[in-house]
């Protein structure tokens, strides 16, 4: 219980910093929509952008942050080599990307679609670049157990690109005097500027151990490391694939328009993004660090049962406050609101599926997760394909709940046979039972009521959820603790 706990502070100092952050970045959803209209689709090319830059993040960084971190606790290495050596592959990585994207960059930029706007393209790169360079110096304060400064690089880093933000899209075309007329590119130029402005920050990180190339090392850490690439690949593009390929199989000439509505719509669902997140910056170190304690089992089933219920509880309050969220957005994006409830659904059976990873990362097996992302991202691909053309966006959200929902069933069903954990399903299954009862009230009320009255029985729904929660799992817990410390 002691270990949970830890997790749990962690969660929380590391969460803050994603939470938060998040919320702050959600400050330039308003602006951005608010700028750039739906018709004009300047939303829908920062939402295809910045997918490119997700997936790319992942190939860069090619598993080497999750490597690290199993090889720097490993018995018999040398902490500071392995540290080492991962910076110096990854930084050698990044830059020979850089200069291919610079070579081949006008044919790369005719392929997008951005053959007239080709410093999107390079711009896109070098932020990446850097970024994916930046994940092992953070990689490194998370394993010396230091949150608060990666709390506040994480945050600072935010707070001034939230400020340029400000000042290109708002003050600079009052200056100007064009009108109010932006450009999308503004907010890729930000981007590459507070990316690279934050390296002089974790220069202590960076140089903090000799740089030291171990090439047995690298080998070893390379086999360890291309499952996950591959796994990372595949889950990443069940995130960004329908974002990437809306332009090419959406069969209209607003693509960009009806990509930005999907996009500013699914922000709204990003809080589930925001829990996973957080648990992942806590909960994988300490996985790591913690696999021979002989509870060690218990513990990740209680991590399980814990994360469903505060997503449910997360999930049941974004729907129950919508026509105030909905508000984030310009009013030429609330069509799109229909998608809310389904990426979130997706979003939960995404943290599920990262919590039920570790069992083969924890046996050096990670091929398995390829595998079950791999079949996830062909049902997603599948999905979008064949009903984007007829459905839209929609399809879009439905193909990512069925990719997560094929990938986690698969893992829960391969690992409890490789590496069994007594998850405490029928505690799942009724807080999910009771989740799904509360949405449909939650969706009558917002349909049938007034907006003050509606909001007045959402919150009374979401007490009763949580008195649930005190009732069945806070209350059985701290009577525990009592009897514990009265036999003591």
């Amino acid at each position: 219980m002691a270990n949970l706990k830890s997790v749990v502070k962690d969660t929380a100092i590391y969460g803050l910093s994603s939470i938060v952050g998040r919320f702050l970045n959600y400050l330039l959803v308003p602006l951005y929509t608010a700028k750039l209209s739906a018709a004009s689709g300047g939303y829908g090319v920062i939402t295809n952008v910045y997918a490119y830059t997700a997936l790319l993040m992942v190939i860069l960084t090619y598993g080497m942050e999750t490597t690290f971190f199993r090889y720097v606790n490993k018995e018999g290495e040398n902490p500071d080599k392995v540290y080492s050596t991962t910076m110096i592959s990854v930084a050698s990585t990044s830059l020979l990307f850089v200069l291919l994207v610079l070579l081949f960059l006008q044919p790369i930029s005719s392929f997008m679609g951005y053959a007239d706007h080709s410093s999107y393209i390079w711009v896109m790169a070098v932020t990446v670049a850097v970024d994916a360079f930046a994940c092992i110096p953070f990689a490194y304060l998370r394993y010396k157990k230091r949150p608060m400064k990666f709390a506040i690089l994480k945050l600072a880093n935010i707070m001034m690109a939230i400020l340029l933000n400000l000042f290109f899209f708002l003050l600079l075309p009052v200056w100007t005097g064009n009108g109010g007329l932006v450009d999308a590119g503004y907010a890729f130029y930000i981007n590459l500027f507070c990316s690279v402005a934050l390296l002089f920050f974790l220069l202590k990180e960076i140089t903090a151990v000799k740089f030291d190339f171990d090439k047995a090392l690298l080998r070893r850490m390379l086999s360890y490391s291309w499952p996950i690439l591959v796994l990372g690949v595949a889950g990443i593009l069940n995130q960004t694939a329908d974002k990437i390929l809306f332009p090419y199989i959406y069969q209209g000439t607003d693509a960009h328009s009806q990509l930005g509505i999907y996009g500013a719509a699914s922000k709204i669902a990003m809080i589930m993004a925001m829990i996973t997140q957080a648990f992942r910056y806590a909960y994988e170190p300490f996985v790591f660090g913690n696999n021979n304690d002989k509870d060690s089992r218990n513990t990740y089933a209680k991590a399980m049962k814990f994360f469903i219920i505060f997503t449910l509880l997360a999930f049941l309050v974004v729907m129950a406050y919508i026509d105030l969220l909905k508000y984030i957005i310009g009013r030429d994006y609330w069509e799109g609101l229909k998608v809310v409830p389904v990426v979130m659904a997706a979003e939960i059976m995404m943290g599920i599926y990262f919590n039920l990873s570790f069992w083969y990362k924890l046996i050096d097996k990670t091929i398995w997760g390829a595998w079950f992302s791999g079949i996830g991202c062909v049902v997603l691909i599948t999905v979008n394909v064949l009903f984007v053309p007829r459905y839209g966006y929609m399809a879009c959200a439905w193909a990512g709940f069925m990719g997560y929902a094929s990938a986690m069933t698969i893992s829960y069903l391969v690992g409890q046979k490789k590496y069994p954990i007594n998850y405490p399903l029928k505690e799942i299954v009724l807080y999910v039972a009771l989740a799904a009862v509360l949405y449909i009230g939650i969706g009558y009320s917002n349909r049938l009521l007034p907006l003050w009255a509606a909001l007045a029985v959402n919150t009374l729904i979401i007490f009763l959820f949580i008195a649930y929660i005190v009732k069945k799992d806070f209350n059985k817990n701290m009577n525990i603790s009592l009897i514990n410390k009265k036999h003591k």
